[in-house]
């Protein structure tokens, strides 16, 4: 390995990982399943084979952000079940509040995505971070990393440009930079969002006081909740990779090589975006969904408590993946 790794990367213990999967992770993971779900369904958008081929040349999975914990760990685990791989996920450490949680979730295939850092550190993080990436996909690892850098509290996802420039960052070409990584997007589908009640919670909190930031505390509390509450249906639902789209937009629009870095990015945003949106999994709500939205509210309990605004935002977060999924169809 030409640069160490060692600050940011997965623990390399293949019968450790393998034995600690079999006889703790997956027997939890399947315990959860029962306790917290109604079903959990690996799904695929377009041609089954084509993305089969797709994963076994190693794929960069690529999903819309719901769940702090859950989101890696049940993809990680039905896709072992299914294909036998096991992704390396990228983690930040501001979910390591004790040492002995990165040491297990190094242990567990997860890297280090260093956040919280000065301008000037932050820029070498995402140097480092991109360069160790490329050299788990130089090596056809698969790898699992999230759209965006925190969860869209809104539900309404859009990759952050900002993660793809991390990921091409110094490379001379970004086409060719992203097709090497072989992006599959990933729609990750909840039917209920156990963690929708604090996310309204900290939205008020914010624009009461737009200074106001969540403590240690509030991401254990995140941790938890999205690991034992109730998601009802649970849909991971792969997507081909967007690499033949690539080909196909620079065919049409040749000009794209020539546009700035910042639109290019952008071009590469939407493709992946209009790939996760397909994939939703739309539930249809019932008469008693108003009464769900009720009692989540009745949990919240903050100062000047603006029940209007809650119930606005929380209608919002199940409304806006439907929004998205008829634009994507541009119905």
């Amino acid at each position: 390995m030409k640069e160490d790794f060692k600050d940011i990367r997965a623990y390399r213990v293949g019968w450790l990982l393998a034995l600690t999967d079999w006889c703790t992770v997956f027997p939890y993971l399947r315990y959860l399943k029962r306790k917290t779900t109604d079903s959990l369904r690996l799904d695929y958008l377009g041609d089954r084979k084509q993305i089969e081929e797709d994963i076994r040349h190693g794929a960069f999975f690529m999903t819309n952000h719901r769940d702090i914990v859950m989101d890696a760990a049940w993809l990680s685990w039905l896709l072992r079940k299914r294909y036998f791989i096991r992704p390396y996920m990228g983690v930040g450490n501001n979910l390591f509040a004790r040492k002995w949680i990165e040491v297990l979730m190094r242990y567990e295939r997860c890297f280090v995505v260093k956040r919280g850092a000065g301008a000037h550190a932050q820029l070498e993080n995402m140097r480092h971070l991109s360069a160790y990436i490329r050299h788990l996909r130089s090596r056809g690892k698969s790898i699992w990393l999230a759209q965006r850098e925190g969860r869209a509290k809104d539900s309404n996802d859009l990759t952050q440009s900002s993660v793809l420039h991390m990921l091409t960052m110094d490379v001379p070409d970004l086409f060719e930079a992203v097709k090497d990584l072989n992006i599959c997007p990933v729609s990750i589908t909840y039917e209920y969002d156990p963690c929708d009640y604090l996310k309204a919670r900290e939205m008020q909190l914010k624009r009461d006081n737009p200074h106001w930031r969540k403590s240690k505390r509030d991401d254990v509390e995140s941790m938890s909740t999205g690991i034992n509450g109730y998601k009802g249906r649970v849909v991971y639902r792969l997507t081909p990779s967007i690499n033949p789209e690539i080909d196909t937009m620079l065919a049409a629009h040749p000009e794209y090589r020539e546009e700035p870095h910042s639109e290019q990015l952008q071009h590469i945003c939407d493709l992946i975006d209009r790939h996760i949106h397909r994939g939703y999994e739309i539930f249809e709500r019932g008469t008693d969904f108003d009464a769900y939205i009720e009692s989540r509210i009745a949990k919240i309990d903050i100062p000047a408590k603006d029940e209007a605004f809650l119930r606005e935002k929380l209608f919002e977060m199940y409304n806006n993946p439907v929004i998205n999924y008829r634009k994507s169809l541009g119905l």
